[in-house]
């Protein structure tokens, strides 16, 4: 070939003139043409950008109450973001109040971070959420523009850990005025304040100037004692709430009182003090008797039997309980309660004498499942131990058979007494299976592995429910779960769950009263202060295997686990290279819509995830300015209007995630590619 020729010509020159002929015949022919036009439009087509289409119109769906429902189900009804289009996710709008506190020094106090665990409300147009300072904001729903703010002034420095405030509660009279329709909010120096809901003023008539002292009554304690934390529930007419006692500190701790009041006036309607049947329930003095269970989590309620049901905590302290005497008899329960009066129309216990912290930690779900082919109406409660009790909801009788099984028995202190079973569902298998053990020890080296496997040995390891000891008890699970607040998820119409499982250990040592220091558990009326801590190597890892922490799915009418898969990586936490382990440990609060999605962030994690309800894919991942461990909501206002999933992230104190203040809203572009 010469130098600058076509190549196609020489090509064409060394082919024979027969060949040429068949060609032309060929090129001539009726077949070609056809041919000639279907390669032509596949290249245009693959030329051409994605076709491009509205999002799907969707249904509206509300968020009324924290948990999506009176229930608590963290399910939508809304569907225009579906598994097909979720990778189109956007943000939408972000809102920042402002609200957030590093960690630091206030005189002999050290102030923690702040965490936000808050879940807006939506009714009608509008968001509601309370800030990690308890202020109250209400924004527009569809732009996240502020329409007003409350601020109750709480002081600050008086709570070293600012946990709360994981949400406000809507009442509306039916009638149209001032304060007709209610914002309610407990705070963490224990008020119940009532805001009129379009304006953000305190409503006059309810309690004093629009708000109520719910520590009116209790025994003498210190401001960070006790507070309100999570959302008042409603019913009918009343506000009912219960309180945040601070754990482990001492066995005359503020009592764990209950309270109903009027939503319009603020009049006490009923008070439950859970003291034991034929029990007293106020102390020598008169005021509401100390040491009783808490219920700090979330109460649901059901509007048609007229139950609330309550999440109990553990009888203070935590980690003995020589000195309950019975005391103790609705410790880590289910509770129902007649809403009218506050009577008790059944309890279950989920813990016999509970010394591991494994207090009822999520919102009772209430939903409808279809057993022995019957609709049933049950209660599911899932439990920091990885177990799942299916309780009826009116008579508080398992669904299906739970046993009392023996545990163990050694090496608890000479003033404790112990319970010798505990109740193992047997349906739904635990999330959590398997012993805990030196021999399965895991690390980075084989150094980090050793000093594991030394550290397990030298503790006491019976399995679940070893009680705490001198020399140190292996928690298996540990007393942050298993299963927390956070969850779980269940589609009413399947009957699937789906839960964030901590799988972690931790560790309880008791420490004889003369020898506890400056101890931050002092369990003060005991023999014995605590240690705590979670096991880990001198890496500061896990000394178990990841993953830490995972989204399991079960269907709850078989028992059956569809699916698990771990929620995180490690890229936020750990410097590079050591982003590749997935499945950290932390909060985190699942939410699921009728679309077949699942919504969820974590505490350690900068991002919002997005999963298949069917398979447990992960399909979208959101990134967030610091980890989200709140439960997202979502919501779809109009028709033809967008859907929003909404998720609050400010970090939170127990992990490495720094403070923020952010509601972020994601939603689908105003035109979504079609793949």
């Amino acid at each position: 070939m010469r130098a600058g020729s076509d190549p196609g010509s020489a090509f064409v020159g060394s082919l024979d003139t027969g060949y040429i002929s068949r060609m032309h015949t060929f090129l001539s022919s009726k077949l070609f043409a056809p041919l000639l036009s279907g390669i032509v439009a596949a290249f245009l087509s693959a030329c051409q950008p994605e076709t491009i289409n509205e999002p799907p119109p969707g249904v509206t769906a509300d968020w009324p109450a924290y948990g999506g429902t009176p229930g608590g189900t963290h399910f939508s009804r809304a569907n225009q973001i579906t598994p097909d289009n979720v990778a189109n996710l956007e943000v939408a709008w972000h809102h920042r109040s402002g609200d957030y506190r590093e960690a630091r020094k206030s005189g002999a106090s050290r102030l923690a971070q702040s965490s936000m665990q808050v879940t807006p409300i939506l009714v009608e147009d509008r968001l509601y959420y309370c800030s990690p300072f308890n202020r109250v904001i209400s924004l527009d729903a569809e732009t996240g523009a502020e329409l007003w703010a409350f601020d109750p002034k709480v002081n600050m420095d008086n709570h070293p850990v600012l946990t709360h405030c994981r949400g406000v509660s809507s009442w509306r009279s039916n009638r149209e005025g001032f304060c007709e329709h209610r914002i309610f909010v407990g705070t963490m120096d224990a008020r119940l304040i009532a805001l009129d809901a379009n304006t953000g003023k305190p409503c006059p008539d309810f309690g004093n100037a629009g708000e109520i002292d719910t520590s009116e009554g209790m025994s003498e304690h210190q401001p960070a004692e006790y507070g309100i934390t999570s959302p008042p529930a409603i019913l009918g007419d009343k506000v009912i709430t219960g309180s945040m006692v601070l754990d482990n500190q001492r066995t005359d701790s503020p009592g764990g009182i209950v309270r109903a009041y009027n939503a319009r006036s603020g009049e006490l309607e009923w008070v439950f003090n859970p003291v034991p049947p034929g029990g007293t329930a106020r102390n020598e003095d008169g005021t509401w008797r100390s040491g009783t269970t808490n219920v700090w989590s979330i109460i649901s309620v059901d509007e048609t039997r007229g139950l609330v049901f309550l999440p109990t905590g553990n009888t203070t302290p935590d980690y003995f309980g020589g000195h309950r005497k019975g005391l103790d008899y609705y410790s880590s329960s289910v509770i129902a309660l007649k809403g009218d009066s506050g009577e008790i129309a059944w309890h279950y216990q989920l813990v016999h004498h509970d010394l591991w912290d494994y207090d009822t930690p999520a919102q009772p779900t209430l939903v409808d499942l279809v057993v022995d082919e019957a609709t049933v109406p049950v209660v599911v409660q899932v439990t920091k131990m990885g177990m799942t009790f299916v309780l009826h909801r009116e008579t508080g009788q398992p669904v299906w058979p739970v046993e009392e099984r023996p545990v163990p028995q050694e090496g608890a202190v000479e003033e404790e007494y112990l319970a010798p079973t505990q109740p193992f569902p047997s349906h739904i298998p635990p999330l959590i299976k398997g012993a805990y053990s030196a021999d399965a020890a895991w690390g980075l080296t084989f150094w980090d592995r050793n000093a594991c496997r030394d550290k397990i040995a030298g503790m006491r390891n019976h399995g679940i429910y070893t009680p705490p000891s001198l020399q140190g008890s292996v928690n298996y699970p540990s007393n942050a779960g298993g299963n927390n607040w956070g969850s779980p998820a269940i589609n009413p119409d399947t009957g699937v769950m789906v839960v964030f499982t901590n799988r972690l250990a931790s560790t309880g040592k008791l420490i004889p009263r003369a020898a506890c220091e400056d101890n931050l558990q002092a369990q003060t009326g005991t023999p014995y202060c605590v240690e705590t801590d979670w096991i880990t190597s001198p890496l500061g890892l896990p000394c178990s295997a990841p993953p830490w922490g995972t989204l399991d799915a079960i269907n709850l009418s078989t028992g059956e686990t569809l699916w698990s898969v771990p929620l995180g990586t490690t890229r936020d936490m750990a410097p590079f290279p050591f982003w590749w382990i997935e499945g950290l440990p932390g909060m985190a609060a699942p939410m699921m819509t009728h679309s077949g999605l699942i919504f969820s962030g974590i505490s350690n994690e900068h991002a919002l995830r997005a999963f298949s309800a069917e398979t447990g894919k992960e399909l979208w991942q959101g990134e967030l300015p610091t980890a989200a461990n709140a439960l997202p909501m979502t919501y779809q206002i109009r028709p033809g209007g967008k859907q929003y999933v909404v998720i609050a992230a400010g970090g939170h104190w127990s992990g490495g995630a720094p403070p923020g203040d952010h509601i972020i809203a994601f939603a689908l572009p105003d035109q979504v590619p079609q793949r």
